[in-house]
């Protein structure tokens, strides 16, 4: 057979992994908070905010898989955790809350994360981190959006790339505008 040319694992910093392992938590919390969110709005006559936090939590899950099937490739090691408990407060409270974490996450973490990744130059580091960080620009946006029109939220799809995460509310005529992949890699959440 072919010869596998060596991992790219030799170039990654330790911090690089480290990051990854913190983006893989914060992305595990975050499905699991914003389902919980979409409950509680569900409950509390929000259908529309509850379809965007389960939009929302679609596209974290796919983020955390695809940070820890980064640190494996990488070399590294899954850092065991316990999920943070889920407390959800009003759907004004969670909404404020998700745009707090996903504003920190778009102008904090993920660029410092990227920045070191570039530095290593490990490609597998700045695919994840770029398809994340995309993201919680697109989910920042979509939460406070819903904060401002809360109650008068207009009936609208999401949907979710499979590969990326990206998060629309329009169909891309051809490909994903963040991984560049086909249009039927999107999921519509109901």
């Amino acid at each position: 057979g072919l010869l596998k040319a060596p991992a790219a694992q030799a170039a990654v910093s330790a911090q690089t992994l480290a990051n990854l392992n913190t983006a893989f938590q914060g992305e595990s919390n975050a499905a699991g908070r914003y389902a919980k969110f979409a409950e509680k709005a569900v409950a509390e006559g929000f259908p529309q905010v509850g379809r965007l936090f389960r939009a929302a939590a679609a596209s974290e899950s796919i983020h955390r898989d695809t940070h820890r099937k980064t640190i494996l490739e990488l070399g590294g090691t899954v850092a065991t955790f316990q999920l943070d408990p889920v407390q959800p407060g009003t759907t004004a409270e969670n909404l404020k809350a998700a745009v707090a974490g996903e504003s920190h996450e778009r102008d904090t973490m993920y660029p410092e994360f990227l920045a070191l990744a570039k530095t290593d130059d490990s490609r597998p580091a700045i695919r994840t981190l770029t398809f994340a960080l995309e993201s919680e620009k697109a989910h920042a946006r979509l939460y406070q959006e819903a904060l401002d029109n809360l109650g008068k939220n207009a009936a609208a799809d999401y949907y979710v790339c499979a590969v990326c995460g990206e998060t629309l509310t329009v169909l891309p005529e051809k490909r994903c505008p963040v991984c560049r992949k086909g249009k039927d890699e999107f999921t519509r959440i109901n």
